[in-house]
């Protein structure tokens, strides 16, 4: 297939390298940044740079671009995309996409499913990318009322890059479980690091600082969208979070080991149940 990928940072990128490193599909690159768009060339990521035609010959299109820009793009260039052709977002956030990408998948005649590879690291841009960034990880797709063979086809391509597990669902459903999963972590790491402490703890920190700071090397602009896009699903778990946190404060400032124990042996077996 020729596969067209918009966007060629950490994600966008890695999809190409692990396309070209595990299929024999052409890959087309597209990126506003000319230097990105060499330097996959020049690594083998990409077989060329795109063009409108390109995108016209495409049988997948990847947009690997934040939730606006990714509306915006497709919006654009609604009529290139040749008949049947399946379009798919990487987008971390459902809720304003979907609809809009399924309303313009609709009206021009191309097959849009929404997409989610659960996959990351700190830093961010092509130079961050890597063939194997998507090792066992999950792929989440919303199907959109796709045919059955475009999620096959898009299931198929997932498997090819490393993906262990593929799972379906809603865009209300995807929004709401990474909310939990995904943007409560980042408020967690971020509001951790905010205390004085932060700047003092070489010498006292180990594997529960790394762990519980690690993703607040953060891409701001990026998450900040996302937050607001998911506004009223953070925010109700963001008071679950709070409420929690209050009751183990409440059962320290009382002395209350009783209670300490049992909130804290509460969590041990959920964790131990449920992973």
């Amino acid at each position: 297939m020729r596969i067209a990928i918009v966007g060629l940072g950490l994600i966008g990128g890695s999809i190409a390298k692990a396309l070209k490193a595990n299929t024999a599909h052409t890959v087309i690159g597209f990126d506003r940044d000319e230097n990105v768009l060499l330097d996959a060339l020049s690594l083998g990521a990409i077989d060329r740079i795109g063009s409108t035609a390109a995108l016209r010959e495409a049988d997948v299109v990847y947009v690997c671009l934040y939730p606006e820009d990714a509306v915006a793009f497709v919006r654009d260039n609604a009529a290139h995309f040749r008949p049947g052709c399946i379009v798919t977002d990487v987008c971390g956030i459902k809720g304003g996409v979907c609809d809009r990408l399924s309303a313009l998948a609709a009206a021009h005649g191309f097959i849009y499913v929404g997409g989610h590879p659960m996959a990351g690291k700190e830093r961010s841009g092509f130079e961050a990318s890597e063939a194997g960034l998507f090792y066992n990880a999950s792929y989440i797709f919303v199907p959109c009322d796709a045919p059955e063979a475009a999620l096959q086809t898009l299931a198929g391509l997932a498997e090819a890059m490393g993906f262990g597990t593929i799972r379906y669902c809603t865009q209300q459903t995807h929004d709401r479980m990474i909310a939990y999963t995904s943007q409560v972590p980042h408020v967690l790491a971020c509001a951790y690091v905010m205390s004085p402490r932060c700047a003092e703890h070489n010498g006292f920190s180990a594997g529960s600082y790394r762990d519980v700071s690690r993703v607040a090397r953060i891409n701001a602009e990026l998450w900040a969208d996302l937050f607001l896009s998911n506004r009223a699903e953070l925010s109700d778990e963001l008071v679950e979070l709070i409420r929690n946190i209050e009751s183990i404060r409440e059962a320290v400032d009382c002395g209350d080991r009783e209670k300490i124990v049992a909130l804290l042996s509460a969590a041990r077996e959920k964790k131990e149940k449920f992973g």
